[in-house]
């Protein structure tokens, strides 16, 4: 083999070496990421698992239903769409899977001629709605790593004002649901 040829492939081979290591850094970056999204999503279980249940009690001890929230609209005109992604990438099929419900719900709404808006929730959402020409609402994004009570909060009191005035008449959450890092469910 001529000394060019040679010269050429060690230096692929250091380059394929030097993109191993970054790869396998990558990888343990994100495995420590798993833990603690484990031990997050682990703690938040009990107050989900509560709160549900005092909203059933609440609905079957005869609660007032005065509340327009729970009421409901007869006629559905138009569809909010709350969808969850992550500020970033990488992260398998935990953003595309959403984001494919989520334009499936949609395509749907527009073929029945019922009108919709967009809330993302992450950048993934955003940009991906973006790039299609979706109708967007609100974007809220950048604290996907570490979310507060108040991201969701101000998520969630922005979302009663759409349906509130009258711009929604019904609000969807389309979210990823952790099982294990395996294995995740998208929840409409």
């Amino acid at each position: 083999m001529a000394g060019g040829q040679e010269r050429i492939l060690r230096g692929r081979i250091r380059s394929m070496q030097a993109t191993k290591k970054i790869t396998r850094a990558m990888e343990l970056i994100a495995g420590s990421r798993i833990v603690k999204a484990q031990q997050r999503v682990a703690a938040a279980v009990p107050y989900s698992e509560l709160i549900t249940e005092v909203v059933k009690d609440l609905s079957a001890g005869g609660a007032s239903s005065d509340s327009p929230l729970l009421a409901g609209r007869e006629e559905v005109t138009t569809t909010c769409y709350v969808v969850i992604t992550a500020d970033r990438g990488l992260c398998g099929g935990y953003n595309a899977g959403v984001q494919r419900a989520a334009e499936g719900e949609i395509k749907a709404d527009v073929q029945s001629g019922r009108g919709y808006e967009i809330i993302p929730v992450g950048r993934k959402a955003e940009s991906y709605f973006k790039f299609r020409g979706y109708d967007l609402g609100r974007p809220f994004a950048g604290f996907s790593d570490a979310p507060s009570y108040e991201d969701a909060k101000a998520i969630g009191q922005h979302v009663v004002e759409l349906f509130h005035s009258g711009e929604v008449d019904k609000v969807e959450l389309i979210y990823t649901r952790f099982i294990t890092p395996g294995n995740q469910e998208v929840v409409l």
